[in-house]
């Protein structure tokens, strides 16, 4: 399964026609702690005239809740949850403050304004991508280190994990999927002098080509 989320929480602020919208955006597993966060930003914000929410949560986006919280129907809530879900974005929660500036936007341009504003505070809590892949360990003589390492650095679908030098070389990679053209080069290049070994399956978030975290590991 592959989705994306965000890394970290933000607070940013967008400006149309002096009405201010201010986004707070955090990554979440649960509803309730969706739920905790929303009456943390309608406290913290109690004098403002709308405290939109939405949240999408879980696999195959099973959790999906929203409020125009105010604001006419379809122009704040509703635009923001079909564009998360249109990103494949999952696993946070959006509340989008707003201050009234004195002038009416009308309905597109209502709905233009919260679009931007969580666009705005999605980048600024940095867009992740969590790919399941599965965890190998690879072992084998020094002698084919170099030839293993070259190997492995061509395959854009492989991520280079640890290195270990005992007796052997200890190597972890993750794939996206077991593929099997892929083992038996690594087997041709060694001579069949190497063990590969599957230990676990995960979701591995990735930013900028990099693995940043780990969540739902599962051990063979």
């Amino acid at each position: 399964m592959s989705y994306r989320s965000v890394l970290n929480y933000s607070e940013t602020e967008y400006i149309v026609e002096k009405s201010r919208f201010i986004t707070y955006v955090k990554p979440v597993d649960s509803e309730e702690e969706a739920q905790n966060f929303i009456e943390e930003i309608k406290k913290k914000n109690w004098n403002a005239n709308h405290n939109v929410p939405v949240y999408i949560i879980g696999e195959n986006m099973a959790v999906q809740k929203f409020s125009d919280d105010g604001e006419p129907s379809g122009t704040a809530g509703y635009p923001v949850l079909e564009m998360l879900r249109k990103e494949n974005i999952i696993n946070l929660v959006i509340v989008i403050t707003r201050y009234f500036g004195g002038v009416k936007l009308g309905k597109g341009g209502l709905i233009r304004a919260y679009t931007q504003s969580a666009k705005i505070g999605i980048e600024a809590s940095n867009t992740i991508e969590y790919r399941e892949m599965n965890k190998f360990q690879l072992t084998y003589a020094y002698n084919y280190h170099g030839k293993i390492e070259n190997y492995i650095s061509s395959r854009i679908e492989i991520f280079d994990m640890n290195s270990e030098f005992l007796e052997q070389v200890t190597k972890e990679i993750l794939m996206p999927v077991e593929n099997k053209l892929f083992f038996d080069e690594l087997i041709e290049i060694t001579g069949n002098q190497i063990e590969i070994k599957k230990t676990a399956t995960a979701d591995y978030s990735i930013l900028n080509g990099k693995i940043v975290g780990v969540k739902n590991e599962k051990y063979d």
